[in-house]
């Protein structure tokens, strides 16, 4: 696992001291170890978190033959296949990396080896009789690659925005589109950046750049597969496929462990986990003080079962320092709450392991979150008599004053009270957006609502193009294809990553394997989601193996108090990076309803929580990495 950095530019050969100053950036990523390639208007730097052959794995690297090297953050988990089928091909190895693997079946398939890559990984290969250079991002998009061609053909690419600005001349202007994405979703889609010199490649995409042009190309999209025959054949299938996708990455040289929230997802990993494993497994959970947000007990019981070497943490409203720590960990803003316990579990889980299984994706493969309910029911009302009253619905559920309670009837009635204001155009994203076309109205500043690109998710690319693939799956399927391509890569994976790796910290995610993806999406539409059971096919699955407690508890989702932080222990936080002076200086916003939204939260009249914390996290972040 490792942080990847460089450029090729045409005016002048590369710099070594651009190159460390981009590579320095990213120590995190990669504390053991850093090493830099260059060669005319080359350069390529790697630094190092040392997971596999510990001794040999140094990078950048080079093929065989020597023509070309490779800088790589990842893991390929069937190297040790490829790699004897390099073998038997005539290569010879000098190493027991799967990095070395990598650059020479590039060498020995071309463009096509992407393909036979199972894992995650972000990689730059450089091909010096081509002079071409390789740029390609896992399936899932579970690693990061940024990257930024300038107006004199110079490409500049990393992991992290960070690096990348190290480089000179690259601009720091905000991007307004990218802006109004993460307000409205709390993250922003690839191919935007935050920033409109930067951007982003997507998942399951490879960039060829040759002759001062880059040519992107999608290499891997999920599409509907045949239908198991009958529930017990699947469950077979499926069981066979999470053991082997378990096992391939317990594949490490040092100590490993995993994230145990006491949800399925954590317990199933945790669960086949203990089954491979001849000692007992090392876990690692976050509670909460505020009881209703807290699921220790729950992690408590499949740590109990399965006998693990548990470990948990409390974390308390005393985050004021987190708050500015992360902003500065983060290149863009990120409105996910969960970032901090997201980053608390990977420093309570590095002080002893390298590595963390996590139970990721399982949501949005099978079917967990409760929008997907939502969206159910809303399909019946909008063919029904009852369409117009969803307006009405959700104009008097604002008359009704949120609870402090995590979820609840109360806040369950108002989300989805929220969700029905929404254009039903926006079908699945109605449940997700944080900011409405009328808030926007009054949110956004009169020369910020001039902006073009102002319209409903479906008519912006890259929606437009995922909403076209979607209708290629049945039913709930849809949803999920819809989540998969963007909420799950762009707020979950960047998540999961950015707080894992500022703590150093390998994460590995069995349930998104890109084969175990596919298989989930052969499954028919009804056996995610049957009546109110969301998940249903995964519960019965995991039937026999997990507790019933577990099986049959509703979701909670891995999220913080923020909303009664906001009105208590961070609340001079929120009035300081939210004044009406701040506000005013950046020109995107109304100050007076931005102050408004504040009194309505303090008063409890509103949640404004995520709009308010999305902002908060927008200002931090422009105060670290904006244009001054």
């Amino acid at each position: 696992m490792c942080g990847i950095c460089g450029y090729y530019q045409f005016e002048k050969e590369a710099d070594a001291g651009t190159l460390k100053k981009m590579s320095d950036q990213i120590v995190h990523r990669g504390p053991d170890d850093e090493g830099f390639f260059q060669k005319e208007n080359i350069g390529l730097a790697a630094r190092r978190l040392s997971i596999i052959d510990l001794a040999t794995g140094h990078q950048p690297l080079s093929s065989q033959s020597g023509n070309s090297w490779i800088t790589y953050n990842g893991e390929v988990y069937n190297f040790s296949e490829l790699r004897s089928e390099l073998i038997q091909r005539g290569y010879a190895f000098r190493s027991q990396s799967d990095t070395e693997v990598v650059v020479n079946l590039y060498e020995e398939f071309g463009l096509e080896f992407v393909k036979k890559l199972r894992g995650m990984f972000a990689f730059a290969i450089y091909d010096q009789k081509n002079r071409r250079l390789i740029l390609a991002r896992d399936h899932i998009g579970k690693k990061p690659l940024y990257y930024c061609q300038k107006r004199n053909g110079n490409l500049v690419f990393a992991s992290e925005i960070k690096s990348i600005l190290q480089y000179p001349g690259v601009g720091r202007d905000v991007d307004h589109e990218a802006l109004d994405f993460f307000l409205t979703l709390e993250y922003i889609p690839a191919p935007y950046s935050i920033l409109t010199a930067v951007k982003k490649l997507p998942a399951g995409h490879m960039l060829v750049y040759e002759n001062g042009k880059a040519a992107i190309s999608e290499y891997w999209d999920v599409r509907p597969g045949v239908s198991p025959s009958g529930f017990p054949a699947a469950r077979e299938e499926f069981l066979a496929l999470l053991e082997e996708s378990v096992r391939l990455r317990m594949i490490s040289d040092v100590p490993l462990g995993a994230f145990l929230s006491g949800g399925i997802d954590s317990s199933a990993i945790v669960a086949t986990m203990a089954r491979i494993s001849a000692i007992p497994i090392k876990t690692f959970s976050i509670g909460f003080e505020e009881k209703s947000y807290s699921e220790l007990p729950y992690s408590r019981l499949v740590a109990a079962k399965f006998k693990t070497d548990h470990q948990e943490k409390t974390l308390s409203a005393d985050i004021h320092a987190l708050v500015l720590q992360l902003a500065g960990i983060l290149d863009e803003p990120l409105g996910d709450f969960s970032n901090f316990p997201t980053y608390l579990v990977s420093r309570t889980a590095r002080e002893k392991v390298t590595v963390a299984l996590s139970g990721d994706g399982g949501d949005e493969i099978f079917g967990g979150y409760e929008h997907y309910l939502a969206q159910k029911l809303a399909r019946f009302v909008d063919l029904s008599p009852l369409r117009p009253l969803r307006t009405l619905a959700g104009q008097a559920m604002r008359l009704v004053p949120p609870s402090q309670l995590k979820k609840g009837l109360v806040n369950r009635a108002k989300r989805f009270g929220e969700g029905f204001v929404n254009a039903a155009a926006n079908r699945h994203f109605r449940w997700m957006l944080f900011l409405t076309r009328q808030q926007k109205a009054r949110f956004y500043s009169p020369d910020f609502l001039q902006e073009s690109f102002l319209q409903d998710l479906p008519q912006r690319e890259p929606f437009r193009e995922f909403f076209k693939r979607s209708r290629q799956f049945p039913g709930i399927n849809q949803d999920l294809y819809l989540d998969l391509k963007t909420y799950l890569t762009d707020d979950i994976m960047v998540k999961v990553d950015r707080m894992s790796m500022a703590a150093s910290l390998e994460t590995r995610a069995p349930l998104l394997d890109f084969k175990l993806v596919e298989f989930a999406f052969s499954l028919p539409p009804e056996w995610k989601v049957r009546g109110n059971t969301g998940k249903w096919f995964f519960k019965k699955a995991m039937t026999g193996i997990l507790d019933q407690k577990i099986l049959n508890r509703q979701k909670q989702g891995f999220s913080i108090p923020i909303k009664n932080w906001l009105k208590n222990e961070l609340k001079e936080l929120m009035l300081e990076t939210l004044s009406e002076r701040k506000i005013s200086a950046l020109g995107f916003f109304n100050a007076a309803y931005v102050q408004t939204m504040i009194r309505e939260h303090l008063q409890n009249r509103e949640n404004h929580s995520h709009r308010l914390w999305a902002l908060m996290q927008f200002h931090l972040w422009h105060d670290h990495f904006g244009k001054k």
